[in-house]
């Protein structure tokens, strides 16, 4: 998942972002409400983790003009314990769920998972490519080749790769949008992070005698192959 995470305590930004890295998600960090507001209106997310209080636009504010912009994107309020008053008329504007501090990011997770769950609807998180079929919520990629079902072994930047080429067959990406989406910083024309990363892929998924899934476009980047 995409996430935009807003939240002015250094300390809980420092460890959330961490532990949301860890398990997999590309996280756009920023402190501060206007920032925040501009970045939800400009770009698309998977969820967005929302403070109240921070300078600048607080979180209701945001969630409401997000809403009556009719930007549906999964809201999570991150509240104090004795914000009950917010926290009513955070579901009230729109919110999908609320946590209180201080909370477990194991927690978050779960309630993250749950909410694109419930956004998108269980179809649209199995992506079925040919014999591949991928999980985004229990993030497991399996292939299926005569009626034999082989789970392939990703580590979570190679999932996350697939996930992004597979949800579009066909569609050439360049180097720079696999690194905004799934690395989370520009392009250096010096790295060669992307093509390493396909390459492994290509290794684990490619099936013998057939053409390789993950196709070079020269000049411009890759794109995984329609099914026939």
């Amino acid at each position: 998942m995409h996430v935009l995470f807003v939240e002015d305590e250094p300390k809980i930004a420092s460890f959330v972002q961490v532990g949301l890295k860890e398990q997999g998600f590309v996280v756009d960090y920023c402190d501060h409400g206007d920032v925040a507001y501009d970045k939800a209106l400009e770009n698309e997310y998977d969820v967005i983790l929302l403070d109240i209080m921070m300078p600048g636009k607080d979180g209701l504010f945001i969630l409401k003009h997000l809403r009556q912009a009719g930007r549906n994107t999964p809201v999570i309020l991150l509240t104090a314990r004795n914000e009950l008053d917010d926290r009513l008329q955070g579901l009230n504007l729109g919110a999908d769920d609320y946590i209180a501090k201080p909370f477990f990011v194991e927690e978050l997770v779960a309630r993250m998972n749950a909410v694109a769950r419930r956004s998108v609807g269980e179809r649209q998180n199995l992506v079925t490519v040919g014999p591949f079929k991928l999980d985004r919520i229990t993030r497991t990629v399996t292939c299926e080749l005569e009626n034999n079902q082989q789970l392939v072994e990703l580590t979570t930047r190679e999932f996350n790769l697939l996930e992004y080429l597979m949800r579009s067959p066909g569609r050439v990406f360049t180097r720079t949008q696999m690194l905004e989406h799934v690395w989370g910083y520009d392009f250096n024309p010096s790295t060669n992070v992307v093509d390493v990363c396909i390459q492994r892929l290509r290794k684990k998924i490619d099936i013998k005698g057939q053409s390789r899934w993950i196709e070079s476009v020269r000049g411009v980047g890759y794109r995984f192959r329609q099914a026939e």
